[in-house]
């Protein structure tokens, strides 16, 4: 070839920054992905990454991850509270319009069926739409207007004053409840229901269900022997969910970092 001797050495002793400087990487990328028990995927990781300082490309991220057969975890099944017209139909108030302007001015609940071989059970959660915080929930064996009074209390009692809130649910036998209507009137707040059979009309929680099903649930379902199993590791992710994971609505801020930076 006609190579100079010299030239022949110097390429061959040259090291290849680039897979030095993606060792680097995978490494943080690897933490990253454990650190949030495999669930996030190459947008939030790439997220993690930029706000640990690395100046890096979403497309080298997703190469990278691709590569290592780091995937994050998808959306399955659901469950239905409509038992037909029980009581009172509350009008459509948010008709699609999820945008909001601050915390606290919209919330959102509907209830979600888990399935294990020692039985079932049910969480009832309250999400606001403008941070996506889970400001209360309650897991219960049974989907009955108590598991709905506890989590309405847990909510009253970490927001007092929610004076003009909007509360948007389908129309569940819960939400036509007396005693449901009567608590949201005596707090101030009004009232808003789905079409009825439009999961659209509560894409937000719906959205909420299916990322906490794929990050803690399916898959896992035979490391929940119990009841109080499940529970704990419900807990720990609502805690995980509302302090520490980003998300891209809340400017890549957990949920509660965001409401507090929001409420300044």
């Amino acid at each position: 070839m006609h190579l100079p001797k010299s030239t022949y050495y110097y390429e061959i002793s040259k090291t290849d920054v680039v897979a030095e400087r993606n060792i680097e990487l995978l490494d943080e990328i690897r933490t990253i992905f454990e650190q949030n028990k495999r669930r996030y995927g190459v947008r939030r990781v790439h997220q993690e990454l930029v706000n640990r300082g690395f100046n890096v490309n979403h497309k080298r991220v997703q190469r990278l991850m691709h590569k290592e057969g780091l995937l994050g975890k998808r959306p399955k099944e659901k469950y239905h509270s409509y038992k037909g017209e029980i009581g009172k139909i509350a009008d459509n108030v948010i008709n699609r319009d999820f945008k909001t302007t601050a915390p606290l001015q919209k919330w959102t609940t509907d209830v979600s069926q888990f399935n294990f071989s020692w039985g079932k059970c049910y969480i009832s959660p309250i999400l606001d739409m403008n941070t996506n915080e889970i400001i209360s929930y309650d897991l219960s064996l049974h989907p009955t207007l108590d598991q709905v009074k506890r989590m309405l209390g847990k909510a009253f009692e970490k927001f007092p004053n929610v004076n003009g809130v909007i509360f948007h649910s389908d129309q569940g036998w819960q939400y036509q409840h007396a005693y449901y209507i009567k608590e949201l009137k005596k707090h101030g707040i009004i009232q808003s229901m789905s079409r009825k059979g439009n999961c659209y009309d509560n894409c937000i929680m719906e959205t909420f269900f299916g990322r906490m099903k794929n990050e803690m649930y399916y898959g896992y379902e035979k490391e929940y022997s119990s009841f109080e199993e499940f529970s704990i590791a419900v807990e720990e992710y609502i805690d995980y969910y509302n302090n520490k994971r980003i998300q891209a609505k809340t400017k890549w801020m957990p949920p509660v970092q965001y409401r507090i930076a929001s409420m300044c």
